[in-house]
């Protein structure tokens, strides 16, 4: 796996090394010892999947409150999405910053999402499929969100917003 930095502190894209041969191709997606080597966190507990259907559709932007904050290590495996995350650490030099990633089928790259960001993105075609490991269990009452449409962050997204759900249109503007 390569590790890129990203112009978001601690938050990491991955690309993998895929080798092939007449059989197809193979690629390590996680691997503790090269995780460790670059700083990053392996105690994953959980994976997680969704399906968006309809291109334009947008999920997020979640985080969860300490003590229950959690890494995402995030893939999409099926069409492609534009996955978005905000550096929400009040102490972080990036803080209330936001970057976005293609991750597709085809490039297969994943990002490392660090504990207290906003997570979230829009899917770029139709039945995408996202899969992410996380480092914490779901714990509804620890669940916060950042609306999509913040003006304290000025997300750019690519596509107009065809789905989302009630609950992450309607979360409160961010105060900081």
């Amino acid at each position: 796996m390569l590790f890129h930095k990203t112009t978001l502190q601690d938050a990491v894209l991955i690309d993998l090394e895929v080798r092939g041969d007449s059989r197809g191709i193979f690629a390590r997606t996680f691997c503790a010892r090269e995780f460790e080597a670059a700083g990053l966190k392996t105690a994953f507990v959980q994976q997680n999947m969704s399906v968006s259907v309809e291109k334009g559709t947008i999920r997020g932007m979640h985080r969860q409150e300490q003590p229950h904050a959690e890494v995402k290590l995030v893939r999409c495996v099926r069409g492609a999405i534009l996955d978005v995350i905000i550096d929400l650490r009040p102490d972080s030099p990036t803080y209330m910053k936001w970057e976005g990633f293609e991750l597709s089928a085809e490039n297969r790259r994943q990002l490392y999402v660090p504990e207290g960001f906003g997570h979230g993105f829009q899917a770029l075609t139709d039945n995408v499929e996202v899969n992410y490991l996380v480092t914490g269990f779901y714990t509804p009452e620890a669940e916060r969100g950042v609306r999509y449409n913040d003006p304290a962050f000025g997300i750019l997204w690519p596509l107009p917003v065809t789905v989302v759900s009630d609950k992450d249109a309607n979360w409160p503007d961010y105060i900081p």
